[in-house]
């Protein structure tokens, strides 16, 4: 069992909880992921790991409550615990000197891409953050962002806060101003990568996505979080899960993603009540 030493609703969908995991706090770096299990009943699934504090042993986490295992954790509080805690897994995100950076991120995806800011200006390089979401009361771990990226924009799709669009309007303007950056990140929800990536190939940016196919053992043994990169497969959990943007058939990711919604769907409804 793993204790939660703090559970913090970032939005009304967007919780963050601090779990005791020592030894993953320890080892973890930019870009890894745990699996987790809530309870018996639950399903594994993953989560990208967003801070860590060797000193009191626990990890950051921020869930999204989207589906039943989602909810289960994002309901759980202080003192709580869940049952099952791998980590950390996946290759670390690779980073060096390049120069100028940009991270862009969508939604829940802020949360996944603050390490690789540390991490990107920790290296040296001019880190720029552009944060997007719906509206104002979406936007999370913006005070963490601010410290953590060189520059921060802040997009919103009704403009209640920030620049009034989406984050790809902020990386259209910087490469048409001549700000082009040496290399971009993009971690959110697919369509965004997707638009990210078809902003940078004509430039000729070398640009990374960190993917969220779905994934269950996260050692390569199930299968089920197979990407087509470059023509090839690739299993997410232990190739990935940062891709070379350009390379990956997102059509199918899409596909994939869309597998399970009907079960979903009807797990959620049954975990309702309704």
């Amino acid at each position: 069992m793993y204790r939660i030493t703090e559970s913090r609703r970032l939005t009304p969908e967007a919780v963050l909880l601090k779990i005791e995991a020592p030894r993953i706090a320890r080892k973890r770096k930019a870009g890894q992921f745990v699996i987790i299990r809530v309870d018996e009943t639950g399903e594994r699934f993953p989560l990208t790991i967003v801070d860590s504090d060797p000193s009191t042993g626990t990890i950051t986490l921020v869930v999204q409550e989207v589906g039943t295992s989602t909810k289960k954790l994002g309901r759980r509080r202080t003192g709580e615990s869940i049952l099952d805690l791998t980590g950390p897994l996946g290759h670390p995100t690779g980073v060096k000197k390049w120069g100028r950076v940009a991270c862009v991120a969508g939604g829940i995806g802020v949360a996944e891409v603050l390490p690789v800011i540390k991490a990107i200006r920790g290296a040296g390089n001019i880190a720029l953050a552009i944060i997007g979401a719906r509206t104002q009361d979406l936007i999370i771990l913006e005070d963490e962002m601010r410290e953590a990226a060189s520059e921060l924009y802040i997009t919103t799709d009704d403009g209640s806060y920030g620049r009034r669009g989406l984050v790809t309007d902020v990386l259209c303007d910087l490469i048409n101003n001549g700000s082009i950056p040496d290399r971009v990140f993009a971690i959110g929800p697919v369509p965004m990568m997707r638009a990210v990536t078809a902003l940078t190939r004509p430039y000729n940016i070398p640009t990374i996505v960190s993917l969220n196919a779905l994934m269950v053992d996260g050692t390569g043994m199930c299968g089920c979080c197979r990407v087509s990169v470059g023509g090839e497969t690739k299993f997410t959990c232990v190739d990935g899960p940062d891709f070379d943007a350009h390379q990956v058939d997102f059509e199918e990711l899409v596909q994939r993603q869309k597998i399970y919604l009907p079960q979903e769907k009807e797990s959620l409804q049954r975990y309702e009540g309704f």
